[in-house]
């Protein structure tokens, strides 16, 4: 049985774009006239990673999404890096077109994270510990 995540975009291109550059992947796109036009995988050696669907109307959660108007988060990636790569990370995910939401308390404690939204404004991790 094969598992992987499906995240909801309203450009999907971009999205999987996005995905296969931070997790070392590639993107393989539905063919127009096979079962699933609106679909892109992410897959990193030959397997699938990451699904990506269209979602036209697709809302983004918003962070941290504790007040009762806002579209809450339903999950997250955690992105485990090592300390000393922690700011080249989050230069790479920023130039990729993610959006930072929330730094961490204390960026030299030994562990923490910083909070980044994907293009779709899902929201993702980079930690460390």
């Amino acid at each position: 049985m094969s598992r992987f995540i499906v995240l909801d975009a309203a450009d999907i291109d971009s999205e999987a774009a996005f995905w296969a550059s931070v997790l070392g992947g590639t993107v393989r796109a539905s063919t127009d006239d096979g079962p699933y036009p609106d679909w892109r995988d992410v897959r990193i050696e030959g397997e699938v990673m990451l699904g990506v669907q269209l979602a036209p109307d697709h809302v983004a959660p918003q962070w941290p999404g504790t007040a009762p108007d806002r579209q809450r988060q339903q999950l997250h990636w955690d992105l485990y890096v090592a300390r000393d790569e922690v700011e080249a990370a989050c230069r790479e995910v920023s130039d990729l077109g993610a959006n930072l939401l929330q730094r961490a308390d204390d960026p030299e404690a030994a562990d923490g994270f910083h909070v980044f939204a994907d293009p779709a404004g899902h929201p993702f991790c980079i930690c460390w510990e």
